[in-house]
């Protein structure tokens, strides 16, 4: 009986013995797979973008999200307000010939005023993005020649880099600046989106930053459509009440102004709102790193649920969805 229990004792412990063995093997091969993942899948990547507010929008969220994806990025924003493509082109022509005028200092790098010139060259970028201001995206003169000259301007000092259109949204449908609220449905959206492949084809662009599209494409269906607050007087609103609006991509209304009797109940319209934000983002995400940016994890904690099909839709925007508002005349570049 000894001898059995002996043969026992020892039979458990070899199984035990063996039983640690491959449970360690199996966590060390976890653990190395784990490791060996990321830095297989891993990318880093340099963006300068110039542009304005808009681009504040776009580029917000978006480290936050690269950095939870397991990627890096440097991002540099040349984003002065309201400036135009021809505002940056001779701003880099003063930054030539006086590159001490404040007025070719117009952007910030690591904390330093700096002319475009020396944004340009503040890093080996891989990519340099440019866009219209959104008064102007619907205008195709604006855009000549100045896209060409910026374009022509970012090569001499970042040969390496590509350059890339960053295709802006349209405005909210009751947004009245340049009468937009009289035009028919659509208009902003198809002049913008006809511009910059029209232009982008002039100028040798290959790439479009679909954020237009994905916006589009989100407004196009029942969950994001906007439509006003039906219970809100909006001929007499009262400080500090303001209306429901949970579908818009745009900013909303907000009491603006200092205080009480000076507050002015006034629309926005034009700029992202928190979830255009996002979905820009999410655009710009997978647009330059190539993950399904439906997988992400990264989720603001003001949209809920709701944020997964606004994932959708710069997914679908990114990999050539076209929006039913899409030009008729017009060919993807």
């Amino acid at each position: 009986m000894k001898i059995e229990i002996k043969k026992y004792v020892h039979s458990i412990t070899r199984y035990a013995a063996a039983l640690a063995v491959a449970v360690y093997s199996l966590a060390l091969t976890q653990s190395v797979h784990a490791q060996a993942s990321p830095s297989i899948e891993k990318k880093s990547l340099k963006i300068l973008g110039i542009g304005n507010s808009f681009l504040k929008n776009a580029t917000n969220m978006l480290p936050g999200i690269v950095k939870d994806s397991g990627h890096e990025l440097i991002l540099g924003v040349a984003a002065p307000g309201g400036r135009t493509i021809q505002n940056h082109y001779e701003a880099a022509l003063l930054g030539e010939t006086n590159p001490e005028d404040p007025k070719a200092k117009l952007y910030e790098y690591n904390r330093q005023k700096v002319t475009l010139k020396e944004m340009l060259t503040a890093e080996k970028w891989d990519y340099v993005t440019i866009q219209q201001s959104s008064p102007n995206s619907f205008k195709v003169d604006t855009y000549r020649p100045y896209a060409q000259n910026l374009y022509d301007y970012i090569k001499k000092y970042a040969p390496q880099a590509e350059v890339a259109f960053h295709q802006t949204w349209a405005w909210r449908p009751d947004h009245n600046r340049q009468n937009m609220d009289k035009k028919p449905p659509g208009f902003m959206y198809q002049e913008l989106t006809r511009n910059y492949n029209t232009i982008a084809k002039e100028i040798g662009i290959k790439k479009i930053i679909p954020v237009g599209n994905a916006f589009q494409l989100a407004e196009e269906t029942p969950e994001w459509k906007f439509a006003r607050d039906p219970d809100f007087d909006y001929n007499n609103p009262k400080y500090p009440e303001l209306p429901k609006e949970p579908n818009s991509l745009n900013g909303g209304f907000a009491w603006r102004g200092t205080d009480g009797a000076d507050k002015v109940f006034k629309l926005d319209g034009s700029h992202a709102s928190g979830a255009g934000s996002y979905l820009a983002a999410c655009v710009w995400y997978e647009f330059f790193f190539g993950g399904d940016v439906r997988k992400i994890t990264r989720n603001p904690g003001f949209l809920g649920e709701r944020a997964a099909s606004l994932r959708e839709f710069a997914h679908q925007a990114v990999n050539g969805t076209r929006p039913k508002a899409w030009p008729s005349d017009t060919s993807p570049e």
